[in-house]
């Protein structure tokens, strides 16, 4: 049985570990993140919804989530 290797990454300043090879995609699909109400952010750069599936997480990455909010 293959031993699935773990990363670390930081998740809006926090350490998280979690499986290699694992698109962005399905991180946030594993956190219940609504896509349609944030902005994602990777290494400072704001990621391309089309491009989640494609977007492979990698050691000491860094993504912010940032929350759309109503009001005025």
């Amino acid at each position: 049985m293959k031993k699935i290797k773990k990363i670390k990454i930081k998740i809006n300043g926090k350490l998280s570990a979690i499986n290699d090879n694992l698109s962005l995609l399905s991180y946030l699909k594993e956190l219940k993140i609504p896509l349609k109400k944030v902005a994602i952010e990777l290494n400072h750069e704001i990621i391309d919804k089309n491009k989640l599936n494609k977007t492979k997480l990698k050691k000491d990455d860094k993504i912010e989530i940032v929350h759309f909010i109503g009001g005025g």
